[in-house]
């Protein structure tokens, strides 16, 4: 068996969390740059973008998976096929950030402790006034205790879309090439950081 090469032409990305967090928005987001604010059940969707970078295609293929946690046999399965993994919770849903830990455990369970390339992310930071999980505590809790990454994003005002997107990439390994090609849409922060300060240090875990 030959040895893997040191990068990927294909990646498997899988969103993860609880029902209506926002997982479906963010893709939605990357894929279209296009937002509806209707929440619709997903079951489970394969989304596929092809980049041409320096003559090679590169394939990215994004799991959408349900939040109502009542496949377990299919969720095992996206876990065991996937390269890395966005853990998502709404910053107004406190229960949706136990739904994160709990999916974290059953990756780490379904790879058996291998090292997971794992991004966390705190969406719908556009709520500022429903907000009720604390930046700062998942923070620490992510970067601190897990060694994951982790963002806080808006799907709704697309705030932190392709950083998320560009990480799960950079970990899963895809090819350095794409990087220019993401940051050419790469946004910037809101004007007024005050009520939702953008987490990360900086985007500290965030390789540029």
């Amino acid at each position: 068996m030959s040895l893997e090469v040191k990068e990927k032409t294909e990646v498997r990305l899988v969103f993860l969390g609880a029902a209506g967090v926002g997982k479906t928005a963010l893709i939605q987001r990357f894929l279209k740059d296009t937002f509806d604010p209707k929440h619709r059940r997903t079951v489970e969707e394969l989304h596929r973008k092809v980049y041409e970078v320096g003559g090679v295609k590169v394939t990215i293929n994004i799991m959408d998976t349900s939040g109502s946690y009542s496949f377990p046999a299919m969720r095992k399965l996206s876990i065991q096929n996937s390269d890395a993994f966005a853990l998502v919770y709404a910053v107004d849903d406190p229960s949706s950030l136990e739904s994160v830990k709990q999916l974290r455990e059953e990756i780490l369970e379904v790879k058996e402790d291998k090292y997971t390339p794992i991004v966390v992310i705190g969406n719908k930071i556009d709520r500022h006034n429903e907000r009720q999980v604390s930046s700062e505590d998942v923070l620490s809790t992510v970067e601190l205790d897990w060694n994951n990454c982790f963002l806080e994003s808006s799907a709704k005002d697309n705030v932190n879309v392709l950083e998320a997107f560009r990480e799960l990439l950079q970990q899963a390994n895809l090819p350095s090439r794409l990087s220019p090609l993401l940051a050419k849409r790469r946004e910037t922060f809101p004007k007024d950081t005050s009520k939702h300060p953008p987490m990360n240090k900086a985007n500290s875990c965030l390789i540029s």
